[in-house]
């Protein structure tokens, strides 16, 4: 009795609710399918002037954004170079010891 009691009262939940509700909420979903594709317009950029440049004008410094990652990679690797070669003279020179 209790089985036929519960499923009575969640088919008339069902039927009572509106239509718009059973609808999908997709969200993120519909904004990725829906997102403007620009593989073209930045396609177009890279092939400007052709592909094989060389020091003229490399790939990888087409996009308008490009100096400021190039920039900061060049900083990570100087730091890195100076704090190596001030470490191998401290070592070759016995200086910089704790105790």
């Amino acid at each position: 009795m209790n089985a036929l009691t519960r499923t009575a009262a969640t088919t008339a939940v069902r039927v009572s609710r509106p239509a718009v509700l059973k609808q999908q909420n997709r969200g993120i979903i519909n904004w990725l399918t829906n997102y403007p594709d620009k593989v073209m317009a930045k396609k177009k950029i890279q092939m400007l002037g052709g592909t094989k440049l060389g020091e003229k004008g490399p790939t990888w410094l087409k996009q308008p954004g490009d100096l400021a990652p190039l920039g900061f990679g060049v900083l990570l690797v100087g730091y890195g170079l100076v704090n190596a070669v001030i470490g191998m003279y401290q070592l070759s020179t016995g200086k910089g010891k704790l105790s």
